[in-house]
């Protein structure tokens, strides 16, 4: 039986499980203690102090976050003792700190900055030494280590979420700084762009590179035709940047911003997530077919949506490679499009389109200068801006976001389906695909209510589900009474799991979906600060909404993508498509490769 503990916070009398810290019962309770490095459910460390507290009979104030409750203890969460050692505190952590707030891009969004304001320091009284230091530019994330304030939340995202483990602490006292090993930049390390650091980082230590400038250089270019498409992803999490309320779709709004931003054609990456379906389920069925008729395969067959996903497994499995869908992730396959199809239809030379993508991901601004991803010398994709990227230049356009009157993507690559939306969440790739496959095999809709594979849908680290193939049409009788099994995964720790049972030969799928962060891509390093599990089931939510509401929700539905196949791409996985929508992969080993050809 669970025990209770009885304690009292500022003379209120409250009641706590067992094992409660200070700061957790406060908050159950309606009382909040000032923090900056604790994280909930995610990172407690104690390293900021912020959250001290008095407890009766204890000779030195206790961090909440670290002290568990005990019967009969006696807490002052806000005595002048305590306020005094806050502000010491937060001076000291001050003295140390760049003072560039108003040019710093976490101006106004800074924990830091929030936390000093509401301890009332307007000054800083001590000098430190300051020291700039080297800020590192990564093709995903700036990393500038003179702001860094030592909460190691990031140092938790990497290694306790998400299982990597590119950085950590490195010497000690004075001269901890984060980093990878022997301080190697993070562009030579394993580090999979994840983003999860800048999702979590308080301060301006982590964030994404900024692509900002140079999309408006592209918009303001008479010579460049700009054409921008964007995720299903960003449309749950957009209006939260404006204050509007989480789990709510913004996505006739977000379209309407982007017109007023001044982009020559707004497209949505949902239309190549319905193309991506077509050729992911055929490359599929190709390889089971293959497997069961005594062909050589490769299953299980896992999905490629996910930068962050691939480049993790090129560094850590390379031998699994081809275990991956060889089908870009959506946006590039939009990007393909719209330098060949799009650019013929419109009479426009592809190297006179610029394509920008708006992603809840990090890891896609390192996907677009893979070479990997060109087509005839010319990049898919130009740029990526994340959400957080968009909502500013929203905010720098003085567009009033909440009260813009909705608008409608552009044709002929704006039309997408409800299997489409569920690409954003955990789970949705996948249940987007049997939805897809499972009819194309049977004629039958996939017999789930909703057409949601309850197995797979939630936030659980590993979900799976077997589906039995029955009464199958004339051309696919070799899956006749075939059980399908797949699995599903969000956040690299899960993928690690997954590929190392192939590595061991023990894998008992035949199909895998990989998000390279929790929850999926709605939970994405691009997306606003700070995702807690709270706000993942409202983006959920608002997702799974968007879909119901579609009057087409399986993507070979999609009227739009059969044209596109009889007028240009001939047939999926025909030689067109994988001229333009499939690609290969690069095995890097634990440091990158071209670090190793420098070297």
């Amino acid at each position: 039986m669970t025990k209770m503990i009885n304690l009292t916070i500022n003379g209120k009398a409250v009641q706590v499980l067992e094992g409660t810290t200070i700061l957790e019962a406060a908050k159950q309770n309606n009382i909040f203690i000032p923090h900056l490095c604790y994280l909930e459910n995610v990172h407690k460390f104690g390293s900021c102090r912020l959250c001290v507290v008095e407890v009766e009979g204890s000779r030195n104030l206790q961090a909440s976050c670290m002290v568990p409750v005990w019967e009969g203890m006696k807490v002052h969460t806000n005595s002048g003792e305590v306020r005094k050692h806050r502000r010491m505190l937060y001076e000291m952590m001050l003295s140390n700190h760049p003072q560039d707030c108003l040019s710093c891009t976490r101006n106004q969004d800074c924990e830091m900055q929030a936390m000093g304001q509401l301890l009332g320091v307007t000054e800083a009284r001590f000098g430190g030494d300051n020291e700039k230091g080297e800020v590192e530019i990564t093709p995903s994330i700036t990393r500038d280590m003179a702001k860094c304030i030592l909460c190691r939340r990031c140092v938790t995202a990497c290694n306790q979420i998400q299982g990597v483990g590119a950085i950590s602490s490195q010497k000690r006292g004075f001269n901890t700084v984060i980093s990878p090993a022997m301080e190697l930049p993070l562009g030579s390390v394993d580090c999979a762009y994840c983003g999860q650091c800048t999702a979590v980082c308080p301060v301006g230590a982590l964030k994404e590179t900024d692509a900002i400038d140079m999309v408006w250089q592209a918009l303001e270019d008479p010579n460049k035709r700009v054409i921008v498409q964007t995720a299903p992803a960003v449309r749950a999490a957009l209006g939260e940047e404006f204050g509007m309320e989480a789990g709510h779709c913004v996505t006739g709004k977000m379209a309407a911003a982007l017109h007023e931003l001044g982009f020559d054609d707004v497209f949505d990456t949902n239309f190549a997530a319905d193309l991506t379906i077509l050729e992911e389920g055929t490359e599929f069925l190709g390889r089971v077919a293959k497997a069961l008729t005594g062909g050589e395969a490769t299953l299980p067959m896992i999905t490629s949506c996910s930068p962050g996903w691939i480049k993790y497994v090129e560094h850590t499995f390379p031998d699994e490679l081809d275990h991956l869908s060889t089908c870009k992730s959506p946006h590039m396959m939009l990007g393909a499009l719209i330098k060949s199809f799009y650019a013929k239809k419109i009479g426009v030379d592809p190297k006179d389109i610029y394509v920008v993508s708006v992603m809840p991901c990090t890891a896609k601004k390192f996907e677009v200068t893979r070479p990997e991803m060109m087509n005839d010398g010319v990049p898919n994709v130009d740029a990526v801006l994340t959400t957080r990227e968009l909502a500013k230049m929203i905010k720098q356009n003085g567009i009033d976001f909440v009260n813009l009157e909705e608008m409608n993507f552009d044709n002929p690559l704006g039309l997408s389906t409800g299997a489409a939306d569920i690409f954003g969440v955990t789970g949705g790739v996948m249940e987007a695909a049997l939805r897809t496959v499972y009819e194309l095999v049977t004629g039958r809709e996939l017999p789930f209510p909703e057409l949601h594979v309850s197995p797979i849908v939630g936030l659980e680290q590993v979900k799976e589900a077997t589906i039995k193939i029955t009464d199958t049409l004339p051309e696919y009788k070799f899956l006749e009474g075939v059980e399908v099994k797949v699995a599903v995964t969000s956040g690299l720790k899960g993928a690690k799991k997954l590929v190392k049972q192939i590595a061991e030969g023990i894998s008992p799928y035949h199909f895998i979906e990989v998000m390279g962060c929790p929850g999926g891509c709605i939970a994405g390093g691009g997306q606003p600060r700070m995702t807690t599990d709270e706000l993942r089931q409202k983006r959920m939510a608002a997702i799974y909404e968007e879909d119901e509401g579609k009057p087409l929700r399986k993507s070979h539905e999609n009227p739009d993508i059969q044209k596109l196949y009889k007028d240009f791409l001939g047939e999926p996985n025909g030689h067109t498509s994988h001229e333009l929508l499939h690609t290969h992969y690069t095995e890097r080993g634990l440091y990158n490769d071209r670090l190793q050809e420098e070297i």
